[in-house]
């Protein structure tokens, strides 16, 4: 399911996180253009002025000690205070990307808010990629990657911790472009696929 509860409660502090260390540079091979989640279009129609975005040139966060701190205690906050909740509960309909305002959301959600926080802090928007990937469960999922001079990092509700891409157990599928938030590109992930219990009997 895509709200994965976290084992964290509203305005709990998460422990302090390392910096990552400097020879850490991991990168996703980024494939062909890929369609737009509907959820997206849907966010696009009603937020209008969210993506109503020009073509820009591709720019990678330095990835100082204090950018560190401000990703971490942004991706701790969010996922501390916003509670989850599936659309269907929330809003009566299957898929519903929207701004958590009322404290409630689904991992698309905790995504929006947490990419709206860094730009609003002055993080370019061409580095904080909404991205769809398979969870640990095989399931649909959201993730914000934030593109860094030393390497992609994954922001998750469902993991208390800022992790490279690659440390996730998370299956990569598509994400938006670097230099256009409104193309989506395929993600070329080419690990394998983590072990999934299947429900036949």
């Amino acid at each position: 399911m895509c709200i994965g509860l976290l084992a964290m409660t509203a305005g709990a502090t998460a422990p302090a996180q390392a910096a990552p260390p400097l020879e850490r540079v991991a990168y996703l091979p980024v494939g062909a253009t890929a369609r737009a989640p509907i959820g997206w279009v849907e966010f696009c129609l009603e937020q209008k002025q969210e993506c109503n975005t020009r073509p820009a040139e591709p720019r990678d966060v330095v990835l100082s000690p204090k950018a560190w701190a401000d990703l971490v205690q942004v991706n701790n906050w969010v996922n501390s205070n916003i509670k989850p909740i599936t659309d269907q509960d929330h809003w009566g309909v299957v898929e519903r990307w929207n701004y958590p305002d009322d404290g409630y959301g689904d991992c698309e959600d905790y995504v929006l808010l947490k990419r709206k926080m860094l730009m609003k802090a002055g993080w370019p928007r061409g580095a904080l990629l909404i991205t769809v990937v398979r969870d640990k469960n095989g399931d649909g999922h959201a993730v914000l990657t934030v593109k860094t001079d030393r390497g992609e990092f994954i922001l998750d509700n469902q993991e208390a911790q800022v992790l490279p891409w690659n440390e996730t157990g998370l299956r990569f599928v598509k994400r938006q472009s670097q230099s256009d938030p409104n193309v989506w590109v395929a993600l070329g992930d080419t690990r394998p696929a983590p072990t999934v219990a299947s429900s036949r009997r």
